[in-house]
């Protein structure tokens, strides 16, 4: 049965609805690692994800490997290619140009952020480095020619952490479709993307999670909390740790918080959990929520590069 978003004012709910993003995750892994199973057996080449990792950015060096364990419980094949943070700007585009030359790669990730420069400099052209990327090989979605293509409706890659949330959506079963959704954080990462995803007329994973009405809000915008209260599904992902709070909440909305945010010793999303909880119908928990769905879907782009350029769709 899908689940209604309550938008009731003046309704009160004890306890929301945890939104358990890494049981789904694991749902959509497993059915990634059959597909892999399935597309070797019938003759497909074995999905390479490469990751490059410039520098020594702790977090970094903890995500990409485990993107590298993810692949490998799946099935894929995931590389790392690590190089110093003395490298120059002409010779990280030479190496991603030499990754989308090689027929034995189907993805390419080039793991953000890239180092600053030590001596103060503006550092690494990243727009630049990522469109470099083979439109084909880029699974982040990062790519214009990428981009334009979602923006027209006719995507090749969905964005991977956007895809995530339209998944756990679409998983649990909470229909957007003639709702009101708003969006706080602006991003090209998952701000527009989600933005875009849910206003289509058709989505990715079924009508369920198309067809809303978005307003995109972010840190600059007025009358903040009031936007925000006139959402039913309310997705957070303005990279302030708690900002969002319970006041800024429609009783009965749905919470979908994609920030990550170390304070101190522990990891907070955007919005402030334990005020939310009393006050949503469905949250997502950070960690646990949004963050496990992105490696999830990175696999699917991975799988579905490999089946692009090897002609097996």
């Amino acid at each position: 049965v899908t689940m209604a978003i309550n938008s009731t004012e003046g309704t009160e709910f004890m306890t929301a609805e945890l939104l358990d993003g890494k049981r789904i995750a694991g749902e959509i892994r497993a059915e990634v690692a059959e597909q892999v199973r399935q597309f070797v057996d019938d003759g497909g080449p074995t999905p390479c994800l490469t990751a490059v990792l410039v520098g020594e950015d702790p977090a970094s060096q903890v995500y990409v490997r485990n993107k590298g364990r993810a692949c490998d419980k799946a099935g894929l094949v995931g590389r790392t290619l690590r190089l110093p943070a003395e490298i120059s700007q002409q010779q990280l585009i030479d190496t991603v140009q030499g990754l989308n030359d090689d027929p034995q790669v189907h993805g390419i990730l080039v793991q953000l952020p890239l180092p600053s420069d030590g001596n103060g400099g503006a550092g690494f052209d990243e727009q630049a480095v990522l469109d470099t990327v083979d439109p084909l090989k880029d699974v982040d979605a990062f790519s214009p020619v990428n981009v334009g293509l979602l923006m027209q409706g006719r995507p090749r890659f969905l964005p991977c952490t956007p895809h995530g949330i339209v998944q756990l959506l679409h998983r649990c079963q909470i229909s957007v479709a003639g709702k009101h959704v708003v969006v706080v954080g602006r991003s090209d990462i998952v701000g527009k993307p989600i933005a875009m995803m849910l206003a289509q007329r058709d989505g990715s994973c079924g009508r369920d999670v198309a067809n809303a009405t978005v307003t995109i809000a972010h840190s600059r915008t007025e009358d903040l909390g009031e936007i925000c209260r006139s959402a039913d599904c309310l997705i957070a992902a303005v990279g302030v740790p708690e900002m969002i709070r319970a006041d800024m909440i429609r009783p009965g909305a749905v919470v979908i918080d994609v920030g990550i945010n170390r304070v101190n010793d522990r990891l907070v999303g955007d919005v402030a959990f334990d005020e939310a909880k009393e006050v949503a119908s469905a949250i997502t928990p950070v960690p646990g929520g949004v963050g496990p769905l992105t490696i999830a879907m990175l696999l699917h782009n991975t799988l579905l590069a490999a089946r692009l350029q090897s002609g097996r769709v």
